[in-house]
C-alpha cells in the first residue's frame, strides 16, 4: 500500500560535493547524494528503511508524518535543478 508522508529534510551541502541529508523529526533518517536529481528516490529508499527500523523495533513513527486523506493545500517546498 502506497503511503505519503510529509517529513522535513534538511539538505547540508558538503565541501567535497552532494548534500548530506537528515530529519529533524526521523533522526534515523541519513543519507547522501551527489546530484538533485538522485534527492526523491534516495529519500524514498532512506524512509522506507526507517520505516522498517521503526517496525523491527516495535516504535511508532513519530505523530503527524502521514499524508494521507489530504483533503486542504500542503505547503511543499523541494529543490528542483533546472539548467539556465
Amino acid at each position: 500500500m502506497l503511503k505519503i508522508f510529509k517529513i522535513p529534510l534538511v539538505l547540508e551541502p558538503q565541501e567535497e560535493g552532494g548534500w548530506t541529508i537528515t530529519s529533524p523529526v526521523l533522526p534515523e533518517l541519513i543519507t547522501e547524494i551527489d546530484k538533485l536529481e538522485e534527492l526523491q528516490e534516495t529519500v524514498g529508499d532512506a524512509i522506507k528503511a526507517v520505516i522498517e527500523l521503526y517496525a523491527d523495533m516495535k516504535k511508532d513513527l513519530p505523530a503527524g508524518l502521514t499524508a494521507d486523506g489530504i483533503k486542504s493545500p500542503v505547503w511543499f517546498e523541494s529543490l528542483i535543478p533546472a539548467e539556465l
